[in-house]
């Protein structure tokens, strides 16, 4: 009897943790970067290249959030497609995925290659972005009132502040003659 009442018990709250995990979710997972702009990361298998990519994607964010009814080149609308639809929030949010992706890469280069050339290359250029991006998004975060916009920056502040770190640790770069 008591091993029924026990079976019966547990299914229930696996049913209502199943519940809980669907409804809390809300809406589907939103992903941060637009099916072409996925593209021409998948394309680019050296990572300097998808480095500026990610770069390139993260200020089209910055753009839409400053102005959104911005406008692109017909050259930058066939390379990248349109720009990507979302809440200033999920903008901001993207951001911070797009960075954190960028670190996932540049880790798992190093990891296979350590020695490869375009680790130090793409770190550096990388990390003189996210400078910028760093100064955009304080000022953004000072500005708004939203909480979601205020996590999603000060998640973003956070990975840029990493990639900062990494490239201000990478020996000076040399000049070849």
């Amino acid at each position: 009897m008591m091993t029924k009442t026990f079976k019966f018990l547990i299914l229930i709250s696996l049913l209502l943790i199943s519940i809980n995990a669907s409804t809390s979710k809300g809406t589907p997972s939103r992903d941060h970067l637009t099916e072409q702009e996925a593209g021409l990361v998948a394309d680019n298998q050296e990572l300097d290249k998808r480095i500026a990519i990610f770069i390139k994607t993260i200020e089209r964010r910055f753009l839409l959030i400053a102005n959104p009814n911005a406008t692109q080149s017909k050259k930058e609308q066939e390379t990248f497609g349109d720009f990507p639809k979302g809440t200033r929030a999920e903008l901001l949010m993207d951001i911070a995925k797009i960075i954190d992706e960028s670190i996932s890469n540049i880790e798992n280069v190093n990891d296979k290659d350590p020695s490869n050339p375009l680790i130090a290359k793409s770190l550096r250029k990388f990390g003189e972005a996210c400078k910028g991006f760093v100064t955009q998004l304080s000022t953004m975060l000072n500005q708004t009132k939203e909480d979601r916009e205020r996590v999603a920056i000060e998640k973003a502040i956070e990975n840029a502040q990493m990639v900062i770190e990494a490239a201000n640790k990478l020996p000076a770069e040399t000049k070849k003659k």
